[in-house]
């Protein structure tokens, strides 16, 4: 029995040993080919991954830049209006002091000059706001 527990012990410990012997040069080509396949097709994905997050990361830069700008024109028109009414309502309380046609004639100026400054503001603001292509 002390023999038969012996030789079994015996076997499992060249088995074992066994395991870690040299490969053949087609089995070790193989396996080294197999590992290079596996490797390249995981930096691919992985690749792709990247490319299709730092795509996505983009548009939403540009989503936010482009709402900006748009925003920033928006708010330039509005400035200019503002300050336009302000200075026609100027216009229009100096009209105050002429009379008759004097008068009409001062606030048409002012009402004109009022409505130039309006239509340039939106042309400028239309010309810098921008729409996602």
């Amino acid at each position: 029995m002390r023999t038969l527990f012996i030789a079994a012990i015996a076997t499992a410990v060249l088995t074992a040993a066994g395991c870690d012997s040299a490969k053949s040069p087609d089995t070790v080509e193989k396996k080294v080919a197999a590992a290079e396949q596996t490797a390249a097709t995981e930096v691919a994905n992985s690749e792709k991954a990247a490319e299709k997050d730092l795509n996505k990361a983009a548009e939403k830069v540009e989503d936010q830049l482009l709402a900006f700008n748009n925003a920033a024109a928006r708010d330039a028109y509005n400035l200019a209006v503002a300050k336009a009414d302000g200075d026609r309502k100027i216009a229009l309380a100096n009209c105050l002091s002429l009379g008759g046609d004097a008068q009409k004639a001062c606030k048409d100026q002012a009402e004109a000059d009022f409505g130039a400054v309006k239509a340039n503001a939106k042309a400028a603001a239309q010309s810098v706001k921008a729409v996602k292509e």
